[in-house]
């Protein structure tokens, strides 16, 4: 009878739980932001919710709860139950996610539609959980939820596609908030080989050499939507794993492979313009955090054959590099996430491949002809690169002029003559290279030869503008000598009280080229002068 009892009341509480979930879940479906003041009753919900969901009910009643769940989980403070190791051993048994604590039905095992639903719905919670908890973080490295993943893509040769996709986001989100993570992904669980053998299925490699995919069809139709959203996920995740010590030279072999999927991937189309665009951004970020000498791969690739001016080398994906990096520009808007990684990718490439930096010197920086326009203005690729060297944001900015300077092969002389002293003056200054000169690295002997167009014009261009200017009236050419003296020592006096009030401060070149105080500048010279004299 008190059995009879027990049971009864438990399953007064779980119809009425249930009643309450479709309810909740029916007004909240698209609310992101709760009101402080129910916090204690879906606090209690979040409760509830575990009960039922550790209890043997129907795949149906599992994902309506686990679908108000993830409503509840976009909201920080009411993760407290959730966020626990009861809480996410519950949602990984549901997601099939085998840990070490907890044994659940393999993946295979799940049959019907409404199971899969299930699978899907506990991913999705817990990914909210595990992005708005610290403390759901911390169990999930406890619990080692990320090997659980890897071992779950592992194991599913064929899965629904939301199961690969969530799966693959919470392990990008697992790599991006735990550093501990990243170091066991890369190092304990062969996750780069891992996903990419994920890349190769989704988008059907073949292989056409040791480092060579077999180029995409022209006439294929574009990569479907599904197949592209897997492929950026697995992107994302990879770029946080290889975020960590990937020197090691076994694993050079499989970086080389990345390198090659990342090339086919640019070389294709998905089925809009946006999401082209989307998934060329991830390979592109992915590219600049391989080694430098993986990046061979992208232009050797002899079954393709290349161009014979440089080398026999196949520079399509290159070019690829360069609309994308004008095709950002263009945006004119978050410069900083979308456009330095390509910048960076591309003077890394320029600085240790000869000829990448030769084939986009060619298509970046021409021989000069017409100098009568400023640098920065026009429409050229070199005209919008050299407007961002003048950027507000330090990042873009120094990105930009490193990127020409490379492909000057870091000469002083040569940057100025396409970019003007101006607009160089903040690199210059941050490499010690006031003075003029080169950088360290050490490029090839090829000379760059100058146009008869600006043979004849250089010795009318202003080296500060990089442009010849109209002939200026001069302002004092009807002075008098003691107004001369007179404005001369006006603006000196000015000069002297806005540095008193340290609002300049007057600065000198010293002999290395690095700027210093103008007084340490003039004294450093007038010791150098006085000690090369002559004296009795």
């Amino acid at each position: 009878m008190v059995a009879y009892v027990i049971k009864s009341t438990s399953f007064v509480l779980f119809c009425f739980t249930l009643s309450k979930n479709v309810y909740f879940a029916f007004q909240n479906s698209k609310t992101f932001a709760f009101d402080c003041g129910e916090e204690d009753a879906r606090i209690k919900l979040c409760q509830g919710l575990l009960t039922v969901l550790r209890q043997s009910v129907q795949p149906q009643c599992q994902s309506t709860c686990l679908e108000t769940m993830r409503i509840l989980s976009r909201d920080k403070r009411v993760l407290g139950p959730v966020a626990t190791r009861d809480g996410i051993l519950t949602l990984s048994g549901l997601a099939r996610i085998t840990l070490p604590d907890a044994e659940v039905e393999p993946l295979e095992d799940v049959k019907s539609t409404a199971e899969e639903r299930v699978v899907v719905e506990a991913l999705k919670c817990l990914c909210n959980v595990i992005f708005n908890s610290v403390a759901a973080q911390q169990v999930g490295a406890d619990v080692r939820l990320a090997q659980g993943i890897c071992a779950h893509l592992r194991l599913s040769s064929s899965m629904h596609h939301e199961v690969g996709l969530f799966s693959l986001r919470l392990l990008f989100l697992l790599s991006a908030l735990r550093q501990d993570v990243r170091g066991r992904l890369c190092k304990e669980t062969g996750a780069v080989g891992l996903l990419t053998g994920v890349l190769e299925h989704t988008l059907d490699v073949c292989w056409a050499g040791p480092y060579e995919v077999t180029p995409p069809d022209p006439l294929a139709p574009p990569v479907p939507r599904e197949k592209s959203e897997q492929v950026m996920e697995t992107l994302k995740a990879l770029f946080n794993i290889t975020l960590s010590d990937t020197s090691d030279e076994d694993n050079y072999h499989q970086l080389r492979r990345v390198a090659a999927i990342l090339r086919h991937i640019l070389m294709l189309r998905t089925e809009t313009e946006e999401k082209t665009e989307e998934a060329h951004s991830h390979a592109i970020n992915l590219l600049s955090n391989l080694p430098v000498c993986c990046l061979d791969v992208l232009i050797d690739v002899p079954l393709q054959g290349g161009r014979e001016e440089y080398g026999g080398k196949n520079l399509d994906v290159v070019q690829i590099l360069v609309d994308f990096m004008e095709k950002r520009i263009d945006k004119g808007v978050n410069y900083k996430e979308g456009l330095t990684p390509v910048l960076s990718l591309m003077t890394e490439g320029s600085r240790y491949h000869r000829e990448i930096r030769r084939y986009l010197k060619a298509k970046v920086l021409p021989p000069l002809k017409d100098v009568k326009e400023r640098p920065e203005i026009g429409t050229t690729v070199r005209n919008k690169l050299v407007r961002l060297m003048t950027h507000v944001d330090m990042g873009v900015k120094q990105g930009a002029a490193e990127f020409l300077f490379v492909l000057c092969k870091e000469s002083v002389d040569n940057l100025l003559k396409y970019t003007g002293y101006g607009n160089a003056a903040g690199l210059l200054v941050a490499r010690g290279l006031l003075a003029g000169g080169r950088g360290e690295t050490e490029y090839s002997a090829d000379e760059d030869s100058d146009t008869e167009e600006y043979k004849s014009a250089k010795p009318f261009i202003n080296p500060i503008t990089g442009h010849i200017e109209e002939p200026m009236p001069n302002p004092i050419e009807d002075m008098t000598e003691e107004q001369k003296e007179y404005e001369a020592q006006k603006l000196a006096n000015m000069i002297g009280e806005l540095s008193r009030q340290q609002l300049i401060r007057p600065m000198g070149v010293r002999k290395d080229g690095s700027l210093a105080p103008l007084e340490e500048a003039i004294r450093t010279c007038r010791v150098a002068d006085s000690s090369d004299s002559d004296s009795d």
